[in-house]
């Protein structure tokens, strides 16, 4: 039987990123299809919703949004919880994750510097806090949100974190979650993963 095949651009982060990781601690040998430069525009109209990740399996077909994916990698390998309330808060996280992403968006795309200034010292006033607070209010002792064992939810959560906390999106402090301990420390757990590890260090 063929890999599972996951396509996404040729960059490790955001949703393509979170899929690649969730499929490695899963354990899952796959096809990591990365577009070349310049080819998305050739590939967006074969695409179901005009977006990228899309995971296809052999007698399946293809599936398309990542929390979709997420989710079902979670369920098949068991990395998502099987208590349908655990699941849900589980995939409400992931949800407000890409809230966030489409508020982010909406911060940097068609603005000048001075609007992308005044967007995002915006969004630290009110949606990036407000986020990180809900998130906190999920998290028990952890280091996991489902306490000691990861899940696909943890890489979601990594991964948003990763991309606020490296200093590299203009006018988003690096020190944004500090006070948010219980995230930070979902942070850095899943970045210490072993098979995160393995992934990243490849």
């Amino acid at each position: 039987m063929a890999k599972p095949k996951l396509t996404y651009f040729d960059f490790s982060g955001s949703r393509g990123e979170e899929c690649r990781l969730a499929l490695a601690v899963a354990g899952i040998d796959f096809e990591d299809d990365r577009l070349a430069p310049g080819t998305w525009p050739d590939v967006k109209d074969t695409t179901p919703f005009g977006s990228l990740p899309i995971l296809e399996i052999e007698g399946k077909g293809r599936i398309a949004e990542c929390n979709a994916i997420l989710t079902l990698i979670g369920r098949k390998h068991g990395v998502h919880p099987t208590d349908l309330w655990e699941a849900a808060r589980h995939e409400a996280l992931m949800s407000a994750v890409e809230m966030l992403r489409s508020h982010l968006t909406a911060a940097t795309v068609g603005l000048s510097d001075d609007e992308k200034k005044a967007a995002r010292e915006k969004l630290l006033e009110g949606v990036l806090p407000r986020f990180a607070r809900g998130v906190e209010a999920e998290l028990g002792d952890g280091p996991f949100l489902a306490g000691a064992d990861i899940n696909v939810a943890d890489i979601k959560l990594y991964m948003i974190v990763r991309s606020l906390t490296t200093g590299v999106i203009d006018h988003i402090p690096s020190t944004l979650f500090d006070d948010f301990p219980r995230l930070m420390k979902l942070f850095a757990a899943v970045g210490e993963h072993p098979k995160v590890v393995a992934w990243t260090s490849r």
